[in-house]
């Protein structure tokens, strides 16, 4: 796992952090622990709990789903918008394979997004700048207007 700090964000530059983790199972509490620590010192007002939660689904969705003939990573970002946090997972699975399931009450997985969807202000799928699929959650009002 790498991860970087960006300690000074601003409008030119809003992103607070980075990590990159392997696909295993392994790299979802450990995304998990890392995004907490980075993102507490930020004082956001949203429930960092809620974010992290959101993370754990998008991180565990991306191993999951996540295809590449070569090896590959899982990259997170977060970024500071104006008043709102930002999250992107990016995998090199397809952006077109990203929906939104209706699981049956018995079906063990396919709630991710539903729980995405749910808690988070708004989310968002497509074609990662980094090469296949990037999935962004957003918590408007993150912290106070300036």
């Amino acid at each position: 796992m790498t991860y970087a700090i960006d300690r000074d964000p601003c409008e030119d530059s809003p992103r607070l952090g980075a990590m990159t983790l392997p696909p295993v199972a392994e790299s979802v509490p450990r995304a998990r622990r890392w995004f907490r620590k980075f993102l507490t010192p930020y004082q956001p007002t949203c429930s960092v709990d809620d974010c992290v939660l959101l993370l754990s689904e998008l991180v565990t969705n991306a191993v999951v789903h996540g295809t590449s003939d070569a090896p590959w990573l899982v990259r997170v970002e977060w970024f500071r918008a104006g008043t709102s946090l930002r999250v992107e997972v990016h995998n090199p699975g397809l952006p077109e394979s990203v929906r939104l399931r209706c699981p049956d009450a018995n079906d063990a997985h396919g709630r991710g997004l539903l729980l995405v969807d749910s808690v988070a202000d708004s989310w968002h799928a497509g074609p990662s700048r980094f090469g296949g699929t990037a999935v962004t959650f957003e918590m408007t009002n993150a912290w106070p207007s300036p």
